[in-house]
């Protein structure tokens, strides 16, 4: 998070106040307005199945009609502090290395498989909470059990892996990005 964002005149840095994280509000009406979006656009595409007392929301004006109270509820969206990562004496530093196991990997590499059967699947793992020769582990799981919690891992389509993004991202001309950067307050080096 860079602290604060560039003035409308694009002139000037403008800091957040101390102790800002981000705009919970408007990170919850933007959830909201893009997974109801998503959900519509699902519905259209005729990707949604609907059974029993929800058979007939596969009619457009009833799911439409389904979906206005959601549309007018404030949704609660967590954005505070990872408290099992902070809470183990961990701070910026272990939500990044957690966030990185994520970021630029698969769920699960080739190298980790151990065995495969028709009914099940053992893996090599890390417990990130224990130290030592006993982070290393080796779980077995149903075949459905794995699958399962591999597929929670990948990203549905239209969704990117965290790269850079706001400030940082790189979706204009070099010199847009170089203005943008430029921008940011940085205290200069120190002498060497």
């Amino acid at each position: 998070m860079p602290g604060g964002g560039i003035s409308l005149d694009g002139a000037r840095w403008i800091s957040c106040r101390p102790g800002f994280f981000l705009p919970v509000r408007v990170l919850s009406r933007l959830f909201r307005r893009l997974f109801l979006a998503k959900l519509v656009a699902a519905h259209d595409a005729g990707c949604l199945q609907f059974f029993g007392d929800h058979a007939h929301l596969i009619e457009r004006h009833a799911f439409t009609a389904h979906l206005a109270p959601l549309r007018r509820a404030e949704w609660v969206v967590y954005s505070k502090r990872p408290p099992e990562l902070l809470s183990k004496g961990g701070g910026p530093e272990a939500v990044l290395a957690y966030l990185s196991r994520y970021t630029h990997r698969v769920a699960i590499s080739n190298s980790r498989l151990i065995g495969i059967t028709n009914t099940s699947v053992t893996f090599k793992w890390k417990d990130y909470r224990a130290n030592g020769r006993d982070r290393a582990k080796v779980m077995t799981l149903a075949v459905d059990e794995f699958i399962r919690r591999f597929l929670v891992h990948v990203l549905p389509d239209g969704f990117h892996r965290i790269r850079h993004y706001g400030l940082f991202a790189n979706g204009g001309p070099p010199a847009t990005l170089s203005r943008r950067h430029s921008r940011i307050p940085v205290p200069a080096a120190a002498a060497a």
